[in-house]
């Protein structure tokens, strides 16, 4: 009869399960693997499965990058107008002042100069999280600006790229024309000696790509990122065809010959060190 005469608990009684935080893990986008956002920052962002090399932002860069305190940032004042008071699907002139709140920078790139291991070089980063790294007038004329000082003063450049975005289509031709701009600025270095490194990391795609990215002496990748000119789904829904496994993946990549080396994101600091080293004047 006891089972009868038990009381059971209310309807609606509140569980004392304490509730886990939402920013704890992190989910691998190549392999699904949920990680501890502790363990992930302290893996330096790679995946500890599969090894996937999440992206950083430029100042993460610049840290794991550069030697500690070198760095001396140029151009910083440089910010976007708005020369078409571009207003679809919302006025560019508000998204550029969220997107600076937001990443704490005033356009998709870094510039400046600095040490590798030791070694002198002009460095450019462009950042993802800013309106997806897409080109505008800002980080071409950044760029192009570091290129020009990298020759005047016979310094190597480094140039990390991690641009998803392309040209950015509100500034039109004057985002487009940052491709010409920052590959003749490039043309100017290679005919005066200069060394110019290209890293891609995940993702760099479209308008970089097609310009600077792809224009270094040594064109140096990190494990698995996407690069490429247009996404795969967008090309397959074009051409109607399948595309073949790890297609635009730095591994594709490299055994197709568009690029030189791919380097784990621990090893990049020492590698391009070495590099500098050898290569430089």
């Amino acid at each position: 009869m006891k089972l009868f005469n038990r009381k059971l608990p209310s309807v609606g009684r509140k569980s004392k399960r304490q509730d886990i935080p939402a920013d704890l893990w992190t989910k691998c986008e190549a392999c699904g693997q949920l990680i501890y956002n502790k363990a992930l920052e302290e893996n330096l962002r790679v995946c500890p499965k599969c090894e996937f090399h999440f992206s950083l932002t430029a100042r993460q860069r610049l840290d794991l990058t550069l030697d500690e305190s070198t760095f001396e940032e140029w151009d910083a004042n440089l910010s976007s107008l708005d020369p078409l008071h571009f207003t679809v699907p919302r006025p560019y002139a508000e998204k550029l002042v969220e997107e600076q709140r937001a990443c704490g920078m005033t356009d998709a790139c870094l510039t400046g100069r600095g040490r590798i291991d030791g070694r002198e070089a002009v460095v450019g980063i462009t950042d993802s999280r800013f309106m997806m790294g897409s080109m505008g007038s800002v980080v071409g004329e950044r760029l192009t600006r570091a290129i020009e000082r990298a020759t005047a003063s016979q310094l190597p450049i480094v140039i990390i790229s991690g641009s998803g975005g392309g040209a950015r289509m509100q500034e039109g031709v004057l985002s487009l024309m940052q491709m010409a701009k920052t590959s003749a600025a490039l043309k100017r270095l290679d005919e005066k000696g200069g060394l110019f490194l290209s890293v891609l990391t995940h993702p760099t795609m479209a308008g970089v790509l097609a310009s600077f990215a792809t224009l270094g002496d040594f064109i140096i990748a990190e494990p698995k990122a996407l690069i490429g000119f247009t996404g795969p789904r967008v090309i397959e829904s074009t051409i109607r065809q399948k595309l073949p496994e790890g297609f635009q993946r730095s591994e594709f990549l490299l055994d197709h010959g568009l690029i030189d080396m791919i380097i784990h994101r621990r090893e990049m600091k020492a590698s391009l060190g070495r590099f500098l080293a050898l290569l430089s004047r």
